[in-house]
């Protein structure tokens, strides 16, 4: 899912919500003298109900559905969908909170006047909507400073990840918020089924997150089995999980977990599946716990994985399509599994460019072993996969024009990519002046906060 197809994604939820809305707005404008006060509290009501419809759609994706992963092609772009849409939800709330602290003033400026006599409630319903009121004003204030912490990626991850637990309780408390608050007769129309559904749904979403259900399912315990530090900053972790381990496809990443206080970090898998439940991390150290992570774990402690998640491998789009692999830093690590996947098939071996970005190719170790792989899947039938070596310590940046031969426009590109997002929008976009129409630009959205 790229930034198009993300934008194109939000829009669509947000305008069938509001869709739905109108028709309830259209069946309630009916008295024209209260229409003034009509128009003034749906504002306040569709701010609200976008707020909680987002909400409630930021809680199911973060379950980690795999049933929706062939939907939005991967993990990865769910959890970005997670985010756009906890942004989109707070962005509304702020309006619905704009709109109930300043209702004084947008009456004025609405000509307000016959206002229609609210009905008699009960005590309790009173109290229990001022509460409801009370709570979701400082939900609202929590929440958004959390939204706002996610986006600050200097605030370290172990601090953010302990806040952002209490997020499926502050939307527990928006939800009594929601109910209460809701007109009755909001509730008895489209508009408020289809909020009620998500609700409902986002509701059991947050339960699973505070029982520690998401994932469960999928966690293996197993050992660490080796522990190499390179000078490149990268630690490879070799885990052994048996035969619990259900497998994976090169290309997919796992959660791991070398230390319950710490949490799970999401690591893209650098082996091919070999049947024994073992698998490879190559770890950069990109972070405050990545730093040193050699010197924080040991062999034969214990280890938990959650996975196989994504859906970052080569199934190609077209057949003959021209495919183009391009690899930055860490972001080598799925196409090492690939690489090392074709070794035992090597009928399925295309011919393919890979291209990887290093900073210093003389005493980066994963130069000699892509150059091995390479190398051993080139054959008399087909010349396998070129390898190209950018060495920036050379002043050898990569650009649009190394990717391209002088076929390239002839025929359909398929581009693979897995690095920092600068590079991949820098690519991308020169790729696509180049190739008008032929280009597809695969990339792992790598991102989770």
């Amino acid at each position: 899912m790229n930034n198009k197809k993300l934008t194109v994604m939000l829009a669509l939820i947000s305008t069938v919500i509001v869709a739905i809305w109108a028709w309830s707005y259209a069946m309630n404008a009916t008295a024209s003298t209260h229409l003034p006060w009509i128009t003034y509290h749906n504002i306040l009501y569709v701010t609200g109900l976008l707020a909680m419809a987002l909400l409630s759609i930021t809680m199911i994706l973060a379950t980690r559905p795999a049933i929706l992963e062939p939907v939005f092609n991967g993990l990865d772009k769910i959890y970005r969908l997670h985010k756009w849409t906890a942004i989109l939800a707070v962005i509304f709330a702020v309006l619905h909170w704009l709109t109930e602290m300043n209702d004084d003033l947008l009456e004025s400026l609405l000509l307000v006047s016959g206002q229609p006599t609210e009905a008699s409630v009960s005590g309790f319903v009173d109290t229990m909507q001022e509460l409801a009121e009370d709570l979701g004003e400082w939900s609202f204030y929590l929440v958004a400073g959390m939204v706002l912490l996610s986006l600050l990626k200097f605030f370290p991850y172990k601090f953010w990840r302990y806040l952002h637990r209490i997020m499926p309780v502050l939307y527990l408390l928006l939800v009594f918020h929601a109910a209460w608050l809701t007109p009755f007769s909001w509730w008895q129309q489209p508009i408020g089924l289809l909020l009620g559904l998500l609700m409902v749904a986002g509701s059991i979403a947050a339960m699973r997150s505070l029982t520690g259900h998401i994932g469960r399912t999928r966690r293996v315990q197993g050992t660490i089995k080796s522990i190499t530090a390179s000078a490149q900053g990268i630690t490879q972790v070799v885990c052994q999980l048996g035969k619990k381990w259900p497998g994976h496809r090169a290309g997919q990443f796992a959660f791991v977990r070398f230390d319950r206080l710490e949490g799970n970090h999401p690591f893209t898998i650098a082996n091919a599946d070999k049947n024994n439940g073992q698998l490879t991390f190559e770890i950069k150290a990109l972070g405050d716990y990545t730093k040193n992570l050699a010197g924080k774990i040991t062999e034969g402690q214990a280890v938990t994985v959650e996975g196989p998640y994504g859906r970052f491998d080569l199934k190609h789009h077209k057949a003959n399509a021209e495919q183009i692999w391009v690899a930055a830093g860490i972001g080598v690590t799925p196409f090492l599994a690939w690489l090392e996947e074709l070794q035992n098939h090597p009928e399925q071996v295309p011919t393919a460019q890979m291209h990887y970005c290093t900073h210093d190719g003389s005493s980066d170790p994963m130069v000699p072993r892509l150059q091995q792989l390479c190398d051993n899947l080139k054959s008399d039938n087909s010349p396998g996969i070129s390898l190209h070596i950018h060495d920036s310590q050379k002043g050898q940046k990569i650009t649009t024009e190394d990717l391209l031969n002088r076929d390239a426009a002839k025929k359909v590109t398929e581009v693979w990519y897995c690095g920092p997002k600068g590079l991949a929008r820098l690519l991308e976009t020169g790729l696509k002046k180049m190739l008008p129409g032929s280009l597809r630009f695969r990339k792992e959205a790598f991102e989770f906060r």
